[in-house]
């Protein structure tokens, strides 16, 4: 692991008392306390520095200056063997320190703000010539600070090369993914510094940041540990966080499944003597990295209070709150190693208001129009700091709540899980609940085959939603259609008097067309009560419920398998929009003759989103890289929108020429919202 600590460095002629080479003081990123971050002013006198031509330093050097002292660090780099770029303004393109050098790159016109003191410009040429270093003389940028911080990426970039790809780049002050990104190669490298160093900043205030080894396809498994103030320590057992996306954890259990009593308590004795050697004295979490053969590497140590506590307190009884208040105090554990238990299985599935559809979940806001927590089923617990009415904002965490199920064992803590899944109710922003229900029923969950990659080996195309059986979607056809005519019935009374029916009295049977997933399936209903009889495709189903259409949630009984499904929408034109099994599915329902009349409607024209960028998400735009006139291509970062602390580039679809732009950096921005257009 190795730890970026960032300053600035300039070069002046005066004296270095280490008399080392010019080269190494290139700016350099200074492994100095935080306070450092201020400019630093280096000096090195010519007549004590000595040049070893056996020593290996840079290839290509760019100088960010001109006139002579951008002629004298040209002298030498040449006498080091070191390749020189120089920049110049266009009224500067013959002068001496242009012909000197190797390359010249023009950086803009005559006054200096357009050139020499051109951020975007020079960072552009840097680009370009593919320098791998800056020598910013004196005045102009050598001093700049924000000039500097972009080159650190540099200097990053040395280090990734020291470790070896891929590496890991985190915020030295951050937790939950934020300022976390991965990198296989040197513009990974690059980008991803750029990135975390500005979500760590927004999100901590602190954008220092580490590089680490990446260790590809390992489980993510953590400790949790208690200490006094009286030199006692003891580890509360271990917790599987391995099911991640972009590196922020989505499912956690306890105990983890993949670990045997030997491992568990070797991991455990080394987290606490972890605690120990610092006297720690409170709640703390250990986290390793596990490889597939229970090779187990100290990850980092969270000196708070985990999110996923609570499955910590389900399997060993203990209120972690209550015991870091009483360590606080300065009471003494109340507890020795051999009292801590593992009793029964938890589960916790964090819920959040985003679109599992888009990337594993990209933030949505809104208010929450009708919100219900499963907690009247047994053996589950809901933390929350919401209600309904509450908001979901772009500034914060878009966590809804903590939804934990504890059973005697794993496979009853799993079916409580997906119960309450199905019994959650949450409308008025969009949800992740689809994608948890999927992830505790999907075949290698269950059997304990994970790592932090499960997602994206599970789902490589992105998540799409339930696949549903034949048998699952004559279900879901019977329900819908039971539905349908539950509520037209409903339809035809009026303050307990009938209304004109809408079909005659000695017609029992419904023939209905109902469109799914662009496909028409004929169905057939007939009731009798609250048992409708339901004919899918040739298949005959019953289905039973007490037909309150006023309730959020409706238990349906379908030849006696149990389904907990949710309306969430009816239409005057036969749209419905329903969830089955944790998913939603949109159905358009049609009455026979409504369906044959339906084909002579016109269909709406699809709008040409390839030459559009629309923000998938809401948010604030933090920057824009192009402007009518710039040509750009496929892949090219377009703008920078930050949501929930998240920066997300967006970057063009197409090669083409940008024809219009409708954002500016600053601007709040709502899901679809047009942000460029190409020509």
């Amino acid at each position: 692991m190795a730890g970026l600590w960032v300053g600035t460095v300039s070069l002046v002629a005066a004296r270095w008392r280490g008399r080392r080479p010019l080269q190494q003081l290139l700016w350099t990123l200074q492994h100095v306390p935080h306070y450092s971050q201020r400019c630093l002013v280096v000096s090195c006198s010519l007549s004590s520095v000595g040049y070893d031509p056996k020593e290996k330093t840079f290839d290509k050097i760019l100088i960010a200056n001109r006139g002579e002292i951008a002629c004298r660090v040209i002298k030498t780099c040449k006498k080091m063997g070191i390749k020189t770029v120089a920049i110049h303004s266009d009224v500067d393109a013959s002068s001496v320190h242009v012909k000197m050098a190797d390359e010249a790159v023009c950086v803009g016109p005559a006054p200096t703000s357009k050139s020499y003191l051109n951020m975007d410009a020079i960072l552009e040429a840097i680009k370009k010539t593919r320098a791998q270093a800056v020598h910013p003389g004196y005045g102009f940028l050598s001093e700049n600070k924000e000039f500097a911080r972009y080159l650190d990426a540099d200097e990053a970039v040395r280090i990734a090369r020291e470790i070896g790809y891929p590496i890991m780049i985190k915020a030295s002050a951050g937790g939950g993914g934020k300022g976390m990104r991965i990198a296989w190669d040197d513009e990974e490298t690059r980008d991803g510094f750029r990135f975390s160093s500005q979500e760590a900043a927004s999100s901590f205030g602190d954008d220092r940041l580490l590089i680490e080894k990446f260790i590809d396809n390992p489980r993510h498994i953590e400790i949790q540990v208690l200490g006094d103030k009286h030199g006692n320590a003891l580890w509360l057992n271990e917790r599987e966080c391995s099911i991640q996306r972009r590196n922020q954890k989505v499912v956690e259990e306890a105990p983890s499944i993949f670990l045997d009593p030997e491992t568990r308590r070797a991991m455990g004795e080394q987290a606490v003597a972890l605690a120990r050697a610092v006297q720690y004295s409170s709640a703390g979490t250990v986290e390793f990295l596990v490889d597939s053969q229970k090779n187990f590497y100290f990850l980092e140590m969270n000196t708070r209070l985990q999110v996923e506590h609570p499955v910590t307190e389900c399997i060993t009884g203990l209120d972690l709150v209550q015991e870091m208040i009483r360590v606080a105090k300065g009471y003494p554990l109340r507890h020795k190693q051999a009292d801590i238990p593992i009793n029964g299985w938890a589960v916790e599935c964090r819920v959040y208001a985003e679109d599992p559809y888009k990337s594993f979940g990209l933030p949505s806001i809104g208010r929450l129009s009708q919100y219900q927590e499963p907690i009247h089923l047994p053996g589950v617990r809901v933390d929350s700091g919401i209600q309904p009415g509450s908001d979901i904002s772009i500034y914060y965490d878009p966590m809804i709540s903590k939804l934990i199920a504890y059973g005697s064992d794993r496979t009853e803590a799993l079916k409580r899980m997906e119960d309450a899944l199905d019994s959650y109710v949450i409308r008025g922003v969009t949800h992740n609940i689809a994608l948890l229900r999927e992830v505790i029923i999907n075949a290698r969950f269950v059997k304990g085959d994970i790592s932090t990659k499960f997602l994206s080996d599970v789902y490589p195309d992105g998540f799409k939603g339930h696949t549903l059986t034949q048998s699952e979607r004559n279900q879901l056809l019977a329900i819908a259609s039971s539905l349908f005519v539950a509520s037209q019935l409903r339809a035809q009374h009026f303050q307990e008097h009938s209304r004109v029916p809408i079909v005659r009295p000695d017609v029992a049977k419904w023939e209905l067309s109902i469109k799914l997933h662009d496909e028409d399936h004929t169905v057939i209903t007939s009731n009798n009560g609250s048992t409708f009889a339901v004919e899918v495709d040739g298949s005959k189903l019953n289905v039973s419920s007490t037909w309150n259409l006023a309730s959020p949630l409706l238990s349906v009984n379908v030849d006696g398998t149990q389904r907990t499904v949710q309306c969430l929408s009816r239409e005057a034109g036969g749209s419905m929009s329903i969830q089955f099994l944790g998913t939603v599915y949109k159905v358009h329902i049609l009455t026979k003759l409504a369906a044959e009349l339906n084909k002579f409607m016109l269909t709406k024209v699809t709008e040409d989103t390839s030459s559009i960028l629309r923000s998938p998400m809401p948010g604030v735009v933090v920057a824009v890289a192009v402007k009518p006139g710039d040509m750009v291509v496929e892949g090219h970062e377009i703008c920078v929108i930050e949501a929930m602390k998240m920066q997300n580039s967006m970057t063009a679809g197409k090669t083409g020429k940008v024809k219009s732009v409708h954002c500016k950096a600053g601007d709040t921005v709502g899901e679809g919202d047009l942000l460029v257009e190409l020509e």
